[in-house]
């Protein structure tokens, strides 16, 4: 409720207030006499590439290579340029062109989206950046148990002249060093590790794809529920197949280069070290289109 103060004086001659309703008629008066500072001109001459807002928790559909579809929630950061001109930005604009796909294939309609937010902010250019948990059913190598292992996914999509969309994976494996094998008596150490692979594309690929070949790149895959007879398995997997991180981007990269559907990839690998404080880490970043 919305209340003006309205001033009266009591028997004494002393001051007080009284609140009253405020009619809508009276509330769009005072808001027209009302300064917008955001819209406000600025004289720095300084454009500003992002601004918007960040953590917005929305629910999404992600296309799901067994079920059809998959339903979660996402993270979202909602950026326009900004010119130099104007002091700030519409923040509430944001989420009111977010809301009017509430009910959409949101995934699907991130250009359509873009348009829109560049549209309602009067800006150049526009960007969305996702991040949602997605879950794969993985099945235990030598018992077969059934359980449910999350996997962090993100969609970047930008529109400036043209629109882009960068799709990526964020997948934890397990690698054994091979320089610890080589000079031990017996054993070696292992880690969990956390690989990365971002990607533009020209014709569609599942986000289990990109998945499958992180892990298949790695000494072993991360299972969230193993018996014994598992355990054994991964164990002796992981010491038959060592790798360094620089093993794994490179093995990861070979098969991204093979793919005619992808066009730019980037891969990092960082090993949380099991017997170091720091972390092992390599990255590489290749562009398909530029020979």
């Amino acid at each position: 409720m919305i209340y003006i103060l309205h001033y009266e004086r009591d028997f004494r001659n002393k001051q007080y207030i009284i609140p009253m309703k405020m009619g809508i008629h009276e509330k769009e008066r005072i808001m027209k006499n009302k300064i917008d500072i955001q819209s406000q001109e600025d004289k720095r001459k300084v454009t500003i590439d992002k601004v918007g807002v960040k953590n917005v928790r929305y629910p999404i559909i992600v296309e799901d290579r067994e079920n059809g579809i998959q339903n979660t929630v996402a993270d979202l950061d909602l950026f326009v340029e900004l010119p130099h001109r104007h002091r700030g930005t519409h923040m509430s604009r944001f989420l009111e062109v977010l809301n009017h796909f509430h009910k959409e294939n949101f995934i699907n309609k991130l250009h359509e989206f873009l348009q829109d937010l560049k549209k309602a902010l009067n800006a150049d250019a526009s960007y969305i950046t996702m991040n949602f948990p997605y879950f794969m059913k993985k099945k235990a190598p030598v018992s077969k148990t059934e359980s449910l292992l999350s996997y962090n996914c993100f969609f970047e999509a930008s529109l400036k002249k043209d629109f882009r969309l960068v799709i990526g994976v964020e997948a934890p494996v397990t690698t054994l060093c091979p320089c610890s094998k080589e000079i031990s008596d017996y054993g070696a150490h292992s880690q969990r590790s956390n690989v990365i692979v971002k990607l533009t594309f020209n014709k569609f690929i599942w986000l289990e794809e990109i998945i499958e070949i992180i892990e298949s790149s790695a000494s072993s895959e991360i299972y969230p529920l193993l018996k014994r007879e598992d355990e054994k398995y991964v164990t002796e997997k992981a010491y038959d197949n060592p790798a360094f991180v620089e093993d794994i981007v490179r093995e990861i990269t070979l098969k991204l280069q093979k793919d005619e559907r992808v066009e730019w990839f980037r891969v990092e690998s960082e090993n949380l070290e099991s017997i170091h404080q720091h972390n092992a880490y390599a990255c590489v970043e290749r562009n398909k289109k530029e020979k």
